[in-house]
């Protein structure tokens, strides 16, 4: 049986998030936003299917996807670019590897405790890490 990852995760706190919003060519203005931003992460769980939505005051992103199945995302909103994302589970982690004009970016995420950890991962190896 995967992880529950159902509720509504308030972040707590965020590391190396501008070197990462850097790494993925966001411009200035809009890192200099988003490092300021508490972000609220709501996620709804059946077996593998989620639905995510990503809640902040200057910009909100959903996302739904079912683990294992590879499918198209616009990720408009963040750094605005149209990818091949794949999640799957390794363990109770969710991992996500996203292919097209940049490789190797994705993120990893996982409960601990009552904190659910988000690690971006850039092609550079830039990472942000934020429990939420």
């Amino acid at each position: 049986m995967p992880a529950d990852y159902n509720g509504r995760w308030e972040m707590v706190s965020n590391e190396n998030f501008e070197e990462v919003m850097k790494a993925l060519d966001i411009d200035f203005a809009t890192r200099k936003i988003a490092a300021h931003l508490s972000q609220t992460k709501v996620i709804i769980q059946n077996g593998d299917k989620f639905e995510t939505k990503t809640l902040s005051t200057f910009r909100n992103y959903e996302v739904n996807f079912t683990v294992g199945e590879e499918f198209e995302e616009h990720t408009k909103g963040l750094d605005n670019r149209v990818v091949k994302t794949l999640v799957q589970w390794d363990g109770e982690k969710l991992v996500c590897v996203q292919k097209g004009e940049k490789e190797n970016r994705g993120w990893r995420q996982w409960i601990e405790g009552d904190l659910l950890h988000l690690v971006n991962i850039t092609a550079s190896g830039d990472e942000s890490v934020m429990p939420i």
